[in-house]
């Protein structure tokens, strides 16, 4: 291997240099030769280098991730469509935005340490100017799908690869993203990769077409093809036209193909100037007609195209100043405004009426559960059986039963009546799956099918049922891991993680005041007394906990508290022993004559305040510029409140 790297390294320092002539092999690919030149002229890289691949850390990746979201679900189908043609042949599948970071991938996670170590990863860096000549860089510096293969990388560390990238562009002519599949190891010779070529090509247009469709489903569609059979469920070229006949959006290959009948710039171009039509006859295209009738002409040339049109979905458009759908009310409600939870609540609004899998992660008792119900209930299956299952909770001897059903007499023990399963009780609805990780292989493999084929099979039944379910998966584990050690199937992970959302624990939200004042105001087993208030001190110590139980620890505190406390007003002695070993702060002193009135719960804004007073240790100007305030707003807030700092002294409301 170090001969190997040497040569290499020989090779690409000669070429840099002007002397191709001794390296006829490499002398006919100029897009690999001026890539080499700009990584060490443009970019300053040295082929001596043995770099490292650069992962992002998750919140960096989460950023890049975010601006996609929508892109992103569309071209998840893809991905897995390719990436059941390529799994066999050890290739990964990888989809970068347009700086080259690997926002979703797809691949054998068995092998997870060697491709993390190649860079072939969730989250790794692909651009020319970081990582040489590669397929996604060269391919963002070309807008060319190609294959750099083997010894095409500029960077010795990695010429066991091989990597064949596609550029997907998006409705405006830029490039939005870029699919590759590569392999830790493959035949020597490049050609054994034109296939492969072929492949991601043809699938990096499927998705661009995808997503153009859906970005502009409320305008003119056009699509056209130089023959009619594929015309309406694959058309080579598409185009989005406004209310006066004007280009609004186009495909890749419809640019290439009409940029050149213009003098100007395609977007904004009169329908007229591109073909040999009039707008007003656009109309009879809408249906589909035999061949001889739904073919045009490019203006200028004698190029023929077969048309369909798609006038727009009106009654779909939004308003113009219309704001941006609002998250629905359950979602809404889950959240007192940290900024972390609001974040995924905001993505998950997104995926309510999605088919794609969802798996909630995040600690015991963080929340999953009701996360899912407000998925749920948020989505147009509301109203529609909502069936949770414990995956941990049912015993293994019983759970395909329970989980699928059983005809009479399937087994010993099976009763004289049939039996519907979980699964088929779910059928319309959501079927939730919490701690997915401690199903058992076998299990994952029933489920698999019912997930892939849409139909379950009970015990000793021998026809399939159909169902229609959505399905929501939640651990607390590591699922990736768990692949890795053969412990979770690959392929059930994947179609589980159709999206990720991740729950943050208690201790780092930020709207605990918001958390407590809920439960408060909310008694539970429809105890209708009035409302309870918790004194500031029994509040300073609620703040000071670290949660380790989550919400579930919270739930159990406050109703502990509620049931000993007198008067409807928790003081510190009503919490449970366990908190005593939290340091709390001093008690604070406030002035019991400035207290609201009892049966009043504080409001949020006063419990935001004091929250965030306690964080701050009573330090008010450090509460003030957390806040976004002035100190005599904050001031003038704490004294509407009845706040009075247990810091003051001598009459100094400064100390």
């Amino acid at each position: 291997m170090q001969v190997h790297q040497q040569e290499h390294i020989s090779r690409v320092t000669q070429m840099v240099a002007g002397g191709s002539s001794g390296h006829p092999e490499f002398a006919s690919d100029s897009i690999i030769h001026d890539s080499w030149r700009r990584c060490a002229r443009d970019y300053r890289l040295d082929p001596t280098r043995m770099q490292e691949a650069i992962i992002l850390p998750s919140h960096r990746l989460r950023e890049h991730q975010d601006r996609m979201d929508e892109f992103l679900q569309i071209a998840r189908d893809g991905m897995q469509a390719l990436y059941q043609h390529v799994a066999e042949l050890d290739y990964v599948v990888l989809l970068t935005d347009a700086r080259g970071i690997t926002v979703d991938f797809l691949g054998d996670l068995h092998t997870e340490h060697s491709l993390r170590r190649a860079g072939l990863y969730l989250g790794s860096t692909w651009s020319e100017s970081v990582a040489g000549t590669c397929g996604v860089g060269t391919c963002i510096s070309t807008g060319q799908a190609l294959t750099v293969h083997q010894g095409d990388h500029f960077d010795a560390t990695h010429i066991p690869l091989t990597c064949t990238a596609a550029p997907v562009f998006d409705g405006r002519g830029q490039l939005n993203a870029v699919l590759d599949i590569s392999a830790l190891r493959s035949p020597q010779s490049k050609d054994s990769q034109h296939l492969a070529l072929q492949m991601v090509t043809i699938y990096a247009q499927h998705i661009e077409n995808a997503s153009f469709l859906r970005q502009f489903r409320h305008d003119w569609l056009l699509r056209l093809s130089p023959s009619p059979q594929f015309l309406e469920v694959n058309p080579d070229y598409l185009l989005a036209l406004d209310a006066a006949g004007r280009v609004i959006g186009y495909n890749r290959r419809a640019q290439l193909l009409l940029q050149d009948q213009v003098a100007g710039p395609l977007m904004g171009a009169a329908f007229e100037r591109l073909f040999n039509l009039q707008l007003g006859d656009l109309g009879r295209f809408i249906y589909s007609s035999p061949a001889d009738r739904c073919a045009i002409t490019v203006a200028g040339t004698s190029q023929q195209l077969f048309l369909l049109a798609t006038p727009p979905r009106a009654a779909a458009r939004p308003a113009p100043s219309a704001a941006a759908k609002p998250v629905p009310t359950p979602l809404a409600g889950l959240c007192g405004g940290d900024p972390a939870l609001t974040r995924q609540i905001a993505r998950a609004a997104r995926f309510v009426n999605s088919p794609i899998g969802l798996l909630l992660t995040g600690e015991t008792g963080s929340g999953k559960e009701f996360f899912a119900k407000a998925l749920h209930a948020s989505s147009e299956r509301r109203g529609r059986p909502f069936v949770a299952v414990n995956c941990a909770a049912i015993p293994e001897a019983l759970a395909e039963s329970e989980l699928f059903g059983y005809l009479p007499g399937s087994f010993s023990g099976a009763g004289t009546r049939a039996k519907r399963g979980l699964v088929q009780e779910a059928d319309g609805g959501t079927l939730f799956l919490d701690e997915i990780g401690d199903m058992t292989l076998a299990l994952q493999a029933r489920l698999l099918r019912v997930l892939a084929e849409r139909e379950v099979l009970s015990v000793g039944a021998t026809r399939p049922v159909p169902v229609n379910i959505r399905v929501i998966a939640a651990t607390h584990c590591d699922l990736e891991a768990l692949v890795r050690e053969g412990r979770f199937r690959a392929d059930l992970y994947y179609r589980l993680n159709g999206a990720h959302l991740v729950l943050p624990p208690l201790r780092e939200r930020t709207d605990l005041c918001w958390l407590i004042e809920r439960l408060l105001a909310n008694p539970r087993n429809g105890d209708e007394a009035a409302a309870t208030v918790l004194s500031p001190d029994a509040r300073a110590r609620l703040l000071a906990h670290h949660w380790p139980g989550n919400l579930r620890e919270l739930h159990n505190v406050i109703a502990y508290a509620r049931s000993l406390c007198n008067q409807g007003r928790i003081e510190l002695h009503d919490l449970p022993d366990h908190l005593s070993g939290t340091p709390a702060p001093k008690p604070l002193a406030v002035p019991s004559a400035s207290l609201p009135a009892a049966p009043a719960a504080p409001t949020s804004e006063a419990a935001q305040l004091l929250q965030h007073l306690v964080a701050s240790r009573w330090n008010v100007a450090e509460a003030a510029r957390r806040m976004g305030l002035s100190r005599m707003t904050l001031y003038r807030r704490m004294q509407r409140w009845g706040l009075a700092s247990p810091n003051q002294r001598d009459g100094d409301p400064t100390r």
